[in-house]
């Protein structure tokens, strides 16, 4: 009897294993395998066409006294203290306003998503042309040219706005299901307490959101950090650098310079810098966290 409850473990065991394969095989082939290679060629100079040379720690010695690098990390910072408030703001929002159920709140919810479903490029291209100085939309109603792409002061901010309308709906859409997951007896019984709609929000609602909040912040962070596509679009990393993110320094220092090493380098810092806080997010929600709604 043991050796067959033995047998049955084992098989259990290898059975287990199997079904873990195919997953595991993924993220070992396109996680685990990647990092390692950019790890590896941060410790060499390639330009993509001669041959592969080891260079040791030259590669970080050059990114991290690199004033281009150090201007990239700190727009990025500053971008992504824009974007992620602001579009977690709005996002509750509106995920607020279409909680209560009003007449079209299904065509909103299509319309908030729009955005974001649509592809980065395409949407940087359209609002290309809505700033477009000379013939952009917007200069056409407002009967006058302003440089919203080129004018050091306006881009960052007006790259962030964006940015921003792409995601709100993202956003909002979590945050609703996070509203409407809260039981409703809940609030049925504060407001027979006496409670008033702010008061409602404020002691309910927003305690009870803390894991979406966890996870919309989390993801808005690690995706702000990593915008490429609407700066290339838009801006192509100036003017005079004013957003040139850490995404778009990856890019330049790989495909316009040549410098796969150092783009390898750029790369495992913003790695790095996500994972830290990803860390420090996690330590702070950890205690805050309910998952339990009943």
């Amino acid at each position: 009897m043991a050796e067959t409850g033995l047998s049955l473990k084992h098989r259990s065991t290898v059975l287990g294993y199997a079904l873990l394969a195919p997953s595991l095989f993924g993220v070992v082939a396109f996680l685990v395998l990647p990092i390692l290679v950019v790890v590896w060629l941060s410790l060499h100079r390639w330009d993509l066409l001669g041959p592969i040379e080891y260079v040791g720690l030259d590669n970080w010695r050059a990114v991290l006294s690199d004033p281009s690098f150090g201007n990239s990390l700190l727009v990025t910072l500053v971008f992504v203290a824009i974007v992620v408030p602001a579009q977690t703001l709005l996002g509750l929002l509106a995920a607020a306003m279409l909680a209560r159920g009003l007449p079209g709140s299904g065509v909103f919810r299509v319309l908030y998503v729009l955005p974001w479903i649509c592809a980065p490029l395409a949407i940087a291209v359209l609002w290309r042309w809505i700033l477009a100085p000379t013939d952009g939309a917007v200069a056409a109603l407002l009967g006058h040219r302003i440089e919203w792409l080129t004018d050091p002061r306006l881009a960052l901010p007006v790259v962030s706005a964006v940015v921003v309308w792409t995601n709100v709906g993202y956003v909002a859409l979590f945050f609703l299901a996070g509203i409407l997951a809260i039981p409703a007896d809940i609030h049925a019984a504060a407001r027979v307490d006496g409670a008033t709609a702010w008061q409602r929000f404020r002691r309910i609602t927003l305690p009870m959101l803390r894991p979406t909040t966890f996870f919309v912040l989390l993801t808005g962070i690690i995706s702000a950090a990593q915008v490429f596509d609407t700066v290339y679009v838009l801006t192509g990393g100036g003017p005079a650098g004013r957003t040139d993110l850490v995404a778009h320094r990856i890019y330049v220092e790989a495909f316009e310079s040549a410098a796969i090493g150092r783009a390898a380098v750029m790369s495992i810092v913003l790695f790095a810098l996500l994972l830290g806080v990803t860390v420090v997010q996690r330590l702070y929600f950890r205690r805050r966290i309910s998952y339990e709604l009943t």
